[in-house]
């Protein structure tokens, strides 16, 4: 707004013979202000207020309890019901002057970025594609808060263990740890309390002492605190899942450790135009140099040995050298497994992928053992995944027989499989909703039915499909220059 001294100019310049477009260019006000100023003759214009609206605080604060706090149904009782046209700011604003609604938080302390002080860490949850199955993972990122260098690994699931593994496995790779933590009050590093009061757990506070940091808990609602993290889950959202695919989870975890530790690295920060790598190494002389060698995190497990020579380890079958079964202690790492039996190292295996259980291993280079493990369990959820998409009528004969648990459960599911193997969709589906029709709950009584309508229909075996390209097969034209086939034996003698 002009004000008025500068009003009572332009009107006196104008009264003495200046032009509008003079007058505007020497007091840098557009054309369209001073002629209206001048129509105006100076003087401020007169508004005339509308009266205030005024809402009975009573009458508010029986309305916020009643509706539970919700301003907008509180706004619609009001012009509706009640008659009182009040705006929904104006109506935001006097709940917030009678203090009824939510109380804001007190604004967090603003730190310096200072050289060595602090690295932080926290977790983000996200929906990932691997070729055309969606799965959910969860990332995991620490950043050294005052060069901005990250190191980022997704899980299938993320726990103590898996935190102590990232942690280790990131800090190893930067053989330097900062001095603080900044986490939130997640109970995965904090036994109770929060914030400056949170007690850690005792586990993680000597994991933490190993490294030269300690963990430290942000106040409730204060995540700023650790902006720095929240900012790089956004820098991973919309520069590191854009425009890429990716087919396991190893695959997905290549890409984040090329992304985060070369490419992020020396990419220039927008704002201050910093390259990270160099902050980082002129942040080193400031921050803990890690011993030449520390332990990796482990869990042991105290195992028996099962007849066949095997030991369970996380829904898996290891393989423990000797003729004699005794008890072993299995200490599970990041990335493998090792065996001992009276300190002494007997086999070490490597851990399969994320999502691999009932598997057996044995040591590589020599021939694996004779037997399988006692009491391995053969789970039949992919046949039963098949069979139920193979049809409707298969969904709906599954939904009534497998009443059934245990052992007689999986044995019928294999010979059902079995069975759809060997028969065409269409007539197995057939003899599934007829044996559903009449409660029959016999794989042999099923093979009967298709029998039967084999036999009805005068039903014909659809010829093969051949692939004319087989000829241009790897194995076709290793197997070309092989000894023809014997089939003399098969001859029926006259």
């Amino acid at each position: 707004m002009i004000d008025v001294n500068k009003r009572k100019a332009i009107f006196l310049l104008h009264n003495e013979g200046m032009g509008i477009r003079e007058i505007s260019r020497k007091l840098k006000v557009s054309t369209n202000t001073v002629s209206k100023i001048v129509d105006q003759k100076g003087q401020l214009p007169e508004t005339i207020r509308q009266d205030k609206i005024c809402v009975d605080p009573e009458l508010l604060r029986s309305l916020h309890t009643k509706c539970d706090g919700y301003v907008q149904r509180i706004h619609e009782i009001l012009t509706e019901e009640e008659g009182i046209l009040i705006g929904y700011s104006t109506l935001t604003r006097t709940i917030r002057e009678l203090n009824l609604g939510q109380p804001k938080n007190q604004r967090c302390d603003q730190r310096p970025d200072e050289p060595g002080a602090e690295m932080q860490h926290d977790t983000s949850p996200y929906t990932i594609k691997f070729g055309t199955n969606r799965v959910m993972v969860v990332g995991s990122v620490i950043y050294m808060r005052y060069s901005k260098v990250r190191y980022l690994k997704f899980y299938r699931s993320f726990n103590r263990f898996a935190m102590k593994c990232f942690i280790h496995e990131a800090l190893t790779f930067w053989e330097y740890a900062a001095s603080v933590c900044i986490i939130d009050n997640t109970n995965l590093a904090r036994l109770r309390g929060s914030g400056k009061n949170a007690v850690m757990v005792p586990e993680m506070k000597q994991f933490a002492k190993q490294y030269g940091f300690e963990f430290i808990c942000h106040e409730i609602g204060h995540a700023n605190r650790k902006a720095g993290n929240e900012r790089s889950f956004y820098t991973v959202e919309t520069n590191f899942f854009p425009g890429r695919t990716y087919k396991t989870l190893e695959d997905m975890n290549q890409q984040a450790f090329d992304w985060a530790t070369i490419r992020m690295p020396n990419r220039p920060v927008s704002k201050t135009r910093m390259i990270p790598a160099k902050a980082f190494e002129y942040e080193q002389s400031l921050l803990e140099k890690l011993p030449a060698y520390i332990t990796p995190p482990y869990i042991a497990h105290e195992r028996g040995t099962d007849q066949y020579g095997y030991a369970a380890v996380d829904a898996n079958y290891y393989w423990v050298p000797g003729k004699t079964r005794f008890d072993v202690k299995a200490l599970q790492f990041c990335d493998h497994v090792e065996i001992y039996h009276k300190r002494k190292k007997l086999a070490e295996y490597e851990l399969p992928p994320p999502g691999v259980k009932n598997q057996k291993f044995s040591p590589k280079g020599k021939p694996a053992p004779r037997y399988q493990p006692n009491n391995r369990k053969k789970p039949t959820a992919d046949e039963e995944k098949i069979l139920r998409s193979a049809a409707p009528e298969v969904n709906d004969y599954l939904n009534f027989v497998l009443v059934m648990k245990g052992r007689a459960k999986h044995i019928f599911i294999r010979q059902l499989y079995s069975l759809h193997k060997k028969t065409a969709l269409p007539v197995f589906a057939k003899a599934l909703k007829r044996a559903l029709k009449y409660r029959i709950n016999s794989v042999q009584t099923i093979e009967n039915i298709i029998r039967l309508l084999l036999r009805q229909s005068n039903y014909e075996m659809p010829l093969p499909e051949i692939d004319e390209a087989f000829t241009k097969r790897p194995a076709y034209l290793e197997g070309r220059f092989a000894d023809e086939v014997d089939l003399s034996i098969y001859k029926i003698k006259e």
